[in-house]
Parts: C-alpha cells; sequence; structure tokens
C-alpha cells in the first residue's frame, strides 16, 4: 500500500465525516433533535442510517470469517436478516412503534417500552441493561476495524483502536442523532459501492460464479477434524442436524442474531425519527438491498476465500491466519487477492461500516445513561429539558462513559470473538425486550406487570444460560469451572443450544401468563398510547 496515497484518502473521508457531523451540530437545536433527529427523516437517510447501524465490521470481518470457518449456511442469516430486520421490522414493528412513540413522545427505546407500561422500573432497567452490555457489541466493532488497520497499515493493534475510537468519539459526542444520521448516510454509501465491487472482484478472481463454488465444494475433505467431528459435512452443505457445530449455526448465529435484530435499541429509535408512515414504506426497498448487498456479499466472500487460499497457498483460510483468528480473515484475504485500488476502498468501507455502527451504539449508550436510567423527570411532567440543549448534557456524559468502557474491552477480549459478542449481545436484547416489546405494540391487553416480569425472566434466564450451560461461552467466561469444576452444567444437546432458544419463549411464556392473571392497564393511557391521527397513518 502506498501509504501517501491512502492518508489523502483517509483525510478526504475524514473531512467530508467531520462537515456532515458538523452540519448535524448546527441543526442540533434541543433534546428532541439530538435524539430523535426532530422526527423528520427522510426515507433514504432512514434507510440507509437503519442498515449502516445494523451492518457493522462485525458482520463483514466477524461474520465474514465464521463464513469462511462454517460455510454458506450462514446465508440464512442474511434471509432472516432482511425478513425480520427489514421487512417485518419496517412494515409492522416500525409502524406501530413510530405511532406509539409519537403518541407519548418517547425519544429512546427504553422510554417507548416503559412509558407503554406506565414504568419507569421498566425505563431504567431497560437502560441499565443496554450501558451495561452493548459495549460487548461495541467493543466487538472496534476490535473489527482494528484489526483491519493493524493488517493494513502494519501499526500496532492498539495505536489502530486509539485512532479509530477518537474520531468516532468526536462526532457523535457533538452532532448528537443528526450528526450520526448524516455521516451513516454517506458510510452506507461508501459500503455498498465496496461490497459490490468486492463480489465481482472475487468471482473474477476464482473463474466465475460456477467454477468458485464447485472449486468450494471440492474442498470439503479439506475442512480441519475438530470441524468434522462437530458435525460440518463442508463449505456448501448445512452440518448435520442436531450436531454440536449445528446448533452453534443455526441457534447462536443464524436465530440469535436474525431475530434479535428485533429488539436492537439502536435500530428501533430509528423508527420515531420519520414523520409519517409513508417514509417507512418507501425505506423497505432500499433497506432490503442494503442488507443483501452487506451480509450476502460478506458470507460468500468469506466461504469462497477457502478457495483462493487454498489455490495460493495449499491451506484453508482458518490455517492461513495468525492463531487461527477467524477476525483475521477477512483482512488477510483483502490484502493477499484484491488489486491496491481496491485495497484503499475496502479500508474506507470498513472504516464506513464500524463508524456507522458504532456511533449509533454511543447514542444509545448515551442516551440510556442520561435519559433512561438517570433522568429524575417524572411522566406526569413536561420535559422542559426537550426546548434546550440541557437535556442532552447528561446523554453526552453517558457517551463518553460508553465510549471508554467499549475501548477497554476492545483491548481485552479473546481473538476470534467479534461474531460472538455480537450474536450474545442480540440474544439478551431478545429474550429482555423483545417480548414486551411485541405485545406491547399488538396487544392493548399487556400490561405493567407482565411486562416487567417477562422482562426479568428473560434476562436472568439468558444470563444463567450464558454463564452455566452453553458451554461455548460458559468455558470462555470461566465462572461455572471456579465454582462446579465443569465447563457446562448440562450436556448435549443443551450445551450447544445459545441462551435465545431457552430465555426468549420462557420469557415470551411468562409475559402472557402474568398478563393474563393480573389487572389491565388503564383504559385512558392504552387509548392515549394507540391513538391513531390521519397523519400517522397516512
Amino acid at each position: 500500500m502506498n501509504l501517501t496515497v491512502f492518508i489523502i484518502i483517509l483525510i478526504a473521508y475524514l473531512i467530508a465525516t467531520i462537515l456532515l457531523g458538523y452540519l448535524g451540530w448546527r441543526n442540533t437545536r434541543n433534546a428532541a433533535d439530538f435524539m430523535v433527529a426532530g422526527r423528520r427523516t427522510h426515507p433514504y437517510v432512514m434507510a440507509i442510517s437503519y442498515g449502516a447501524t445494523f451492518i457493522s465490521t462485525s458482520a463483514i470481518v466477524g461474520f465474514g470469517g465464521q463464513a469462511a470457518n462454517l460455510g454458506l449456511g450462514l446465508l440464512w442469516l442474511t434471509f432472516l436478516n432482511i425478513l425480520f430486520g427489514i421487512f417485518i421490522a419496517f412494515v409492522f414493528f416500525g409502524k406501530k412503534t413510530r405511532m406509539i412513540g409519537h403518541n407519548l413522545e418517547a425519544h429512546t427505546f427504553p422510554e417507548l417500552l416503559g412509558k407503554r407500561f406506565n414504568s419507569r422500573a421498566i425505563q431504567r432497567i431497560g437502560g441499565i441493561v443496554i450501558f451495561i452490555f452493548m459495549p460487548m457489541y461495541a467493543g466487538a466493532v472496534l476490535i473489527g476495524a482494528a484489526r483491519f488497520i493493524e493488517e493494513t497499515l502494519k501499526i500496532n493493534y492498539v495505536w489502530a483502536l486509539i485512532i479509530f475510537t477518537v474520531i468516532i468519539a468526536a462526532y457523535v459526542f457533538a452532532g448528537g442523532i443528526k450528526g450520526v444520521m448524516y455521516t451513516d448516510t454517506l458510510q452506507g454509501t461508501i459500503m455498498l459501492s465496496g461490497m459490490t465491487a468486492l463480489l465481482i472482484l472475487t468471482y473474477t478472481k476464482l473463474g466465475g460464479f460456477i467454477k468458485a463454488h464447485q472449486a468450494l465444494t471440492d474442498l470439503a475433505p479439506k475442512m480441519p477434524e475438530s470441524l468434522i467431528k462437530g458435525g460440518a459435512l463442508g463449505w456448501t452443505t448445512m452440518p448435520a442436524l442436531g450436531s454440536p457445530i449445528w446448533w452453534t449455526l443455526v441457534s447462536a448465529v443464524i436465530l440469535g442474531v436474525g431475530i434479535g435484530v428485533l429488539a436492537q435499541p439502536q435500530l428501533a429509535v430509528r423508527f420515531m425519527m420519520v414523520k409519517s408512515n409513508k417514509e417507512l414504506n418507501r425505506a423497505v426497498l432500499i433497506g432490503g438491498i442494503f442488507i443483501l448487498m452487506m451480509t450476502g456479499v460478506a458470507f460468500v466472500v468469506g466461504a469462497l476465500s477457502n478457495v483462493y487460499f487454498f489455490n495460493e497457498t495449499g491451506k484453508i483460510a482458518v490455517q492461513v491466519v495468525e492463531k487461527g483468528n477467524v477476525d483475521k480473515i477477512i483482512p488477510v484475504y483483502i490484502n493477499m487477492a484484491m488489486p491496491s485500488w481496491f485495497v484503499y476502498l475496502f479500508m474506507i468501507t470498513l472504516l464506513a461500516a464500524a463508524m456507522s455502527t458504532i456511533s449509533g451504539q454511543l447514542h444509545a449508550l448515551g442516551t440510556s445513561f442520561g435519559r433512561d436510567i438517570f433522568s429524575k423527570t417524572r411522566y406526569t411532567e413536561d420535559y422542559k429539558e426537550e426546548k434546550s440543549l440541557k437535556g442532552a448534557a447528561s446523554t453526552k456524559t453517558g457517551v463518553l462513559i460508553g465510549v471508554i468502557l467499549s475501548f477497554v474491552l476492545g483491548l481485552f477480549l479473546p481473538v476470534s470473538i467479534v461474531a460472538r459478542a455480537t450474536s450474545l449481545f442480540f440474544g439478551i436484547c431478545a429474550a429482555t425486550f423483545l417480548p414486551m416489546y411485541i405485545l406491547g405494540l399488538f396487544w392493548k391487553r399487556a400490561n405493567k406487570a407482565g411486562a416487567f416480569t417477562g422482562m426479568l425472566v428473560g434476562l436472568v434466564t439468558s444470563l444463567f444460560w450464558m454463564l452455566f450451560v452453553h458451554e461455548a461461552n460458559s468455558k470462555m467466561i470461566g465462572l461455572v469451572k471456579l465454582l462446579t469444576g465443569k465447563t457446562t452444567l448440562l450436556g448435549a444437546p443443551w450445551s450447544n443450544m445459545d441462551p435465545i432458544v431457552i430465555a426468549f419463549p420462557l420469557a415470551f411464556i411468562v409475559t402472557l401468563i402474568v398478563t393474563a392473571c393480573t389487572k389491565p392497564m388503564p383504559k385512558e393511557m392504552v387509548e392515549k398510547a394507540f391513538k391513531v391521527e390521519d397523519e400517522q397513518v397516512a
């Protein structure tokens, strides 16, 4: 890489990012602007921002690396991401979220849930869950970007992490969600261009679509012995039904992320940023194409990298990278296989992917801290600080703390952690928030007692399963080993099941039962939440 050329390109990109962040700052006049962009976001901006926040270096580097390891079965995650993360999220969840969020003047995801069920405790616990666990996801995104910077520029990993963290923190701290949305749009457009070029160049490099996939199929005997024993049958075939690898792929990766996306705080809040349902309808196609190109390309290229590495070195992808770190497979592939001009483009693509996602994460961390956990305003009072930027001050404190926590985790999380940390956070959100979110949007009878109980059951069950049963996590964390001398409390198949498989259904059932056995909420509160205005259904 010509460092001078890259620095010029990077400076141009950063100047554009800084200008958009400044534009967001200039147009942020009150706390509502800082948190929900004044509720008047353009559909293209909303869709690309949603997609760019959803898709990060975690998807491209982390899950792309997992595709190199586990195969094209990850494309089922692309299908679920489009079905749940775009179509169902925008058409069904988005419209209800926007309506109730407007009616109740909610500015954050926990505040939406708290006001829907008239419970400050739900809002505060929701904020605490986000503030404690989202840094794990943010740290994974930082790692994905820093690993590529380290590999490409040949600089120390710690310095790569520091530089990247400082750049992102600057414009999130100043511009609020408007700065985030503006920069997301630029970054999402760059990401789309970069991933399209990557797909074309990969197939060109490997002799075309049919030849590349046939070569990948023929490589099946070269899979590592550990994966074959775990049930893997090849990179173009799903693992054996019920095998440990099958459970890892289906429960942790496909279901954990594919369903968990519906309860992502940094994504759900975007539905409250548009003026009417028309914007959401227009955003569906844009969002669907974006997710298809981002995740689909990353998973296909990740799997096909095995063909390239075997042709060039006689080794498969996981054998080429240092210590078998799957988080390095995509960076190494790009730097070995792609022309130099593309390395520049992809470097900016990955920076854009990481910056767009982590900016949304840091904004969610900040609003959870300032709005959901420590705000003292009662629901019966008007939020006077919304008319000024005073309400954003504590949010900025939360952003700063979130930056520090995410950076520290970026330093100390283990190797090959990017995809796993992402799946864990998505699963925790699904178990904790999704039952009450679904019922709160679509069932007027849903009440505070059911929502609160289901929330606690989902959170506690998810953490218990993660710490003591799901062996991939419990072994890494080590608490169950310290207490019992074992790596898991239960044997197969339970030890292979991701927490979402147990925690989400249990929390949903408990929410239903407790709701049915307790009093409904006051009629006037329910009517206020579900009030439909002509403008809202337009």
